[in-house]
């Protein structure tokens, strides 16, 4: 079984920002599958077991806000006997370019947030990442302001397309192995 977890902040407030483009591709997973999350008080998570071709997983996006992803990341890989191995994390990355996707096997936290949560949570970095690219806004100074604002116009469309190829970028890693994924998808 598979975890496949996307990173992002509960609330409406935060639902089109591009902080949130983790929980998105989780959303656009989980409407392919015709599932629908379920919030998890014990487990601090929305979640839902899915299939795909045969593949059992487990989508789920954290309700502990970006900054304590890991406590309930851990809490999901314990509660579904799912080794860190067989976890793919999909979160936002404001050091690529807009609309771009990045996929990697295994590495640090890059500065994000979440991303530390988990490793200093789990004590390993052996899972798949796939970064979505959301860019900086050159207008803002401050990074905070940038990923919390939702997206409109040309910057939400093209976040929106990277939202729907990240989830063709997940498929393709439980279907085909990351190193396929990574050849047809980092850019």
């Amino acid at each position: 079984m598979n975890l496949v977890v996307g990173l992002g902040n509960p609330g409406r407030q935060y639902e089109n920002t591009p902080h949130n483009a983790g929980f998105r591709v989780i959303d656009e997973l989980a409407r392919r599958l015709n599932e629908s999350l379920r919030e998890s008080s014990r487990l601090e998570a929305r979640v839902v077991k899915a299939d795909l071709e045969g593949r059992r997983m487990v989508l789920a996006q954290p309700l502990t806000y970006m900054n304590n992803s890991g406590a309930a990341v851990a809490a999901i890989l314990r509660c579904n006997g799912i080794a860190p191995s067989d976890m793919i994390v999909v979160l936002d990355d404001a050091d690529l370019a807009a609309g771009s996707l990045r996929i990697r096997k295994k590495g640090g936290s890059g500065g994000h947030r979440g991303l530390k949560s988990i490793l200093d949570t789990i004590g390993t970095d052996e899972f798949i990442r796939v970064r979505v690219g959301i860019g900086r806004d050159p207008e803002r100074e401050n990074l905070v302001s940038h990923v919390l604002k939702p997206l409109s116009g040309e910057a939400k469309d093209v976040v929106d397309q990277a939202v729907v190829r990240a989830a063709d970028a997940v498929t393709c890693i439980l279907r085909d192995g990351a190193d396929a994924a990574m050849n047809r998808f980092n850019s």
